[in-house]
């Protein structure tokens, strides 16, 4: 195929016209041909609708192809997955039968969600990928290992386990990273995480993506990425566009609304996943603009995730917050914390706040 008519074959998606906010328009202008990646890769970026860099992708992808360290903070919905998942797809050796890249998440859900988004830019490369999380047949797990891998993404304590038991084999992974990071950096997954990286190569690369930084993640940087390029992109903590009300109510008419919606399976069933505030981690449906929280989170950070569901890639959101008088307390705390504002709710909410 000439360098002509390469793109004229490409069966791209509708071209998606609703309005974007500054967290996604405000680039410095490059193009994705920019970093000279393969042309197959090329192909699958643009099939999965992507056109221009976003800000992240901008900072991250040249910098991830020199090899260097990254440590990243970035508003999830901003294009961050796709911002590691091209340089590693890129640096993979196709005609090499080993794992090349690791990639750690948090959640079952978030495993699969970036195995999909791997798959789908990789589509017209040779490059096998694998996903493997806790709660899964790990029989199934050890047969997909003896067949060529090479790239893995995966929960800490099941990547480990397949290590420890010599099946998973990381001698020639050149590249670990952890998205979520400050969930991965937390005394539920830590010590998994770094019992792996003594299985990695000394000169392995290691790329942090996190929406939020706590403490602990200075304590790690500073062990395992003494020399990192640093970037930050979190000039506020909310994404730009996403509107927040909030909505008194009481408990008794929340639980009518349960019973009434809701069969008992049902109703178990989803307290039991939205109780674990990881899987609020684990869902990115790009068609989402409005976000109901039911239960009204307890910390920030929780705030943060679940109403990032909402406005992904820069489109306008909405988030509307029902709390009872208890939650008031939380409601001003992770105000001032985020420095955003959480208004009352209006009798009539204008459609063009969150839907252009």
């Amino acid at each position: 195929m000439s360098p002509q008519d390469w793109k004229a074959q490409l069966k791209l998606p509708p071209p998606d016209t609703r309005y974007q906010t500054e967290d996604v328009t405000a680039t410095k202008g490059n193009e994705f041909e920019d970093y000279f990646l393969k042309r197959e890769l090329l192909m699958g970026i643009y099939e999965k609708g992507f056109e221009k860099p976003s800000p992240i992708q901008e900072e991250s992808i040249p910098i991830a192809l020199t090899g260097s360290d990254i440590l990243a903070r970035a508003k999830n919905g901003t294009g961050k997955t796709a911002a590691f998942c091209i340089p590693a797809l890129e640096k993979i050796d196709q005609d090499k039968n080993a794992i090349q890249v690791v990639i750690l998440v948090p959640t079952r859900e978030l495993a699969l969600q970036t195995s999909q988004v791997c798959k789908e830019l990789g589509k017209h490369l040779k490059i096998q990928v694998m996903v493997t999380t806790g709660g899964t047949s790990l029989k199934d797990d050890i047969v997909r290992l003896y067949q060529p891998v090479h790239l893995l993404v995966g929960t800490p304590g099941r990547v480990l386990d397949l290590t420890k038991k010599g099946i998973c084999i990381l001698k020639d992974c050149s590249m670990l990273i952890m998205d979520e990071a400050d969930k991965l950096l937390s005394p539920e997954f830590q010590p998994s995480v770094e019992h792996l990286i003594r299985y990695l190569p000394s000169s392995r690369q290691i790329l942090m993506f996190s929406a939020t930084f706590p403490v602990t993640v200075k304590a790690f940087k500073d062990k395992y990425l003494p020399k990192p390029y640093v970037i930050n992109l979190m000039d506020e903590l909310t994404l730009k566009g996403i509107t927040q009300f909030y909505a008194f109510v009481e408990e008794r008419q929340k639980v009518h609304c349960l019973n009434t919606l809701f069969s008992k399976d049902h109703r178990n069933r989803v307290f039991h996943d939205f109780r674990n505030d990881l899987f609020t981690r684990g869902i990115d449906i790009q068609a989402v603009n409005v976000v109901i929280n039911f239960d009204f989170p307890k910390t920030a950070e929780t705030y943060l995730h679940r109403v990032g569901r909402s406005g992904r890639f820069g489109h306008l959101g909405l988030a509307v917050n029902l709390i009872t008088y208890e939650d008031r307390f939380n409601l001003y705390r992770i105000e001032q914390e985020l420095g955003t504002e959480i208004k009352p709710i209006p009798p009539q909410i204008d459609r063009t706040i969150y839907c252009q």
